[in-house]
């Protein structure tokens, strides 16, 4: 059993749809540009020690070679458990858009 899982960028935008390869319910992706380092950051805010693996494709958009992160396995958390957190924190991390007046 490895000790490492992997995780893209379109696991968490919500510009994919399920089907296309987003992980998280489309209320908690995450809107705009995801970097790496952005994703990075937020893992290691988690707890997790993560390695930033660049040029690597998701196989289901091989063409944009995206990247991913290559993240170390803590104790039992399953996969999806950690992808719903990143999610929660990048959103946490983003800026929020400035309220509109009427």
């Amino acid at each position: 059993m490895p000790d490492h899982f992997y995780v893209y960028p379109t696991y968490l935008a919500a510009g994919a749809t399920r089907r296309g390869g987003r992980r998280v319910p489309a209320a908690s992706s995450v809107k705009g540009e995801i970097s790496l380092d952005q994703m990075a950051e937020a893992a290691r805010a988690l707890g997790y020690e993560v390695e930033v693996e660049e040029g690597k494709s998701y196989p289901r958009t091989f063409w944009q070679g995206s990247g991913r992160l290559k993240v170390q396995k803590k104790g039992t958390d399953p996969k999806t458990a950690f992808v719903r957190r990143l999610a929660q924190e990048l959103q946490r991390r983003s800026p929020t858009p400035p309220a509109r007046s009427a």
